[in-house]
């Protein structure tokens, strides 16, 4: 099947490579020139484990094409796929500018019938917008679906490839048909496409990250008062996710979330129900806890030194949102190391892939450093920081760290270290919820 992505950001692209590796003709547009360009030459503008090798491969095949020309890449394709940003206002509400100017785009070059699938992440009744738009510029036939992205930065490859679920809203059969054609391969394991109607299909996927969004914040509410009463947030976590009813995932107390979805979705929906007269209390709460959990690091080193940092030290491990991604967006470590810098600190920060676009948020701040390995990050530290838990600082070498560092004072703000085994050392530990 001839098959239009417009958008190459993680969605996009990683939709666009995954629909050619199973036998699509895909081609992906976007107005952003660079980015075409870097990927017509092979590169990829984004960091994504094995998407590389994914799209180079279906370039070579002649499966993947990418293009800044959307007009032909409209009339060409049968199933046009709408990827774009829908970055988040003032209010918390999602900015549609790009999903409606790209449905305008759609309309004025169809040439015959076109199904147009929205899976860029839109507030409920967008599609019914998308429909609206089309009908206003084309008298060609059409229809619109719902197709929300379930992909999770640093295995988006594998969450593309092997789905647990596909959700699709639409009410029309060749609709239907044409999305059962376009995924059967993704399913022959028996994982389910769920279809339902737009709304309900638009709804699932600001419910699924907000109920995930909830179960890190109340993971960490109680970390918290497991810090204030001597009780293990490790243990309690074991307990609770033994009970099939909970679960063990997304129950890891830390420093908080980040990311291009957990808190611009969970916003989104706040905005949603206070756009209906409907106040989400429950997601404002988790909001308000996530925003202070992301100070928690600071805290606990006033706590321990006073308010006035001045000449203290600190080396940062971890500046993405999670490991296997370069994404800065809405990271915990941006307001560690400005919480630190703002009391008086200096930082030296280290992460594996997050380099540059840290250089590019953090470098105005006054007193802070990047070093070449996080070993370098430490010379010379009075404080160690674990903000996000990159593989390779599981298991490091403390030997050598306690060596370079000047001061013993190590935060964990993912409880991946062994406590009792760092104060052997001569380290003062703390983490997130562990006595």
């Amino acid at each position: 099947m001839k098959v239009g992505v417009v958008g190459t950001g993680y969605v996009g692209l990683v939709l666009g490579a995954g629909l050619a590796e199973s036998g699509n003709h895909v081609v992906c547009g976007d107005i952003d020139v660079r980015k075409i360009e870097v990927l017509n030459a092979g590169g990829i503008p984004i960091y994504e484990p094995g998407l590389d090798d994914l799209v180079e491969r279906n370039r070579a095949k002649g499966r993947l094409a990418f293009t800044t020309d959307i007009p032909t890449l409209v009339r060409e394709a049968t199933v046009i796929f709408i990827a774009v940003g829908t970055p988040p206002q003032e209010d918390g509400s999602a900015d549609l500018q790009h999903v409606l100017a790209c449905a305008r785009t759609i309309a004025a070059n169809m040439d015959g019938y076109r199904l147009v699938v929205v899976k860029s992440t839109v507030p409920v009744g967008t599609c019914d917008k998308v429909r609206a738009c089309l009908a206003q510029h084309t008298t060609h036939p059409f229809d619109v679906a719902s197709n929300p992205e379930f992909l999770k930065e640093g295995d988006a490859v594998h969450d593309m490839m092997k789905p647990d679920r596909i959700v699709c809203g639409t009410d029309s059969e060749r609709a239907r048909e044409l999305l059962t054609e376009v995924y059967g391969t993704f399913v022959r394991t028996g994982n389910p496409i769920l279809f339902m109607d737009v709304r309900s299909s638009e709804m699932t996927k600001y419910a699924s990250n907000a109920m995930l969004a909830t179960r890190i914040s109340f993971m960490n509410e109680i970390a918290g008062l497991c810090d204030r009463i001597g009780a293990d947030v490790d243990k309690v976590r074991a307990g609770m996710g033994a009970d099939p009813r909970i679960g063990s995932r997304f129950l890891f107390a830390g420093v908080g979330y980040g990311g291009s979805c957990f808190p611009k979705d969970v916003k989104a929906l706040v905005a949603t129900g206070r756009e209906n007269g409907l106040a989400m209390r429950v997601l404002d709460a988790v909001e308000e806890v996530n925003a202070d959990q992301k100070l928690l690091l600071v805290d606990k080193l006033v706590a321990l030194l006073g308010p006035d940092l001045s000449g203290v030290h600190c080396a940062v491990w971890g500046l993405a949102f999670k490991p296997n991604t370069d994404d800065m967006r809405e990271a915990p470590a941006t307001e560690v190391i400005r919480g630190l810098v703002g009391r008086g600190a200096s930082v030296r920060a280290y992460d594996p892939i997050a380099m540059d676009n840290a250089r590019g948020i953090l470098s105005g701040l006054p007193r802070v450093e990047f070093a070449e390995d996080e070993y370098a990050a430490v010379d010379g530290a009075d404080v160690l920081m674990l903000v996000t838990e990159w593989g390779e600082f599981r298991q490091p070498d403390f030997d050598l760290v306690k060596e370079r560092m000047r001061g013993r004072l190590v935060l964990d703000g993912r409880n991946i270290w062994t406590p009792a085994r760092l104060r052997e050392l001569g380290f003062t530990y703390l983490g997130v919820g562990r006595p």
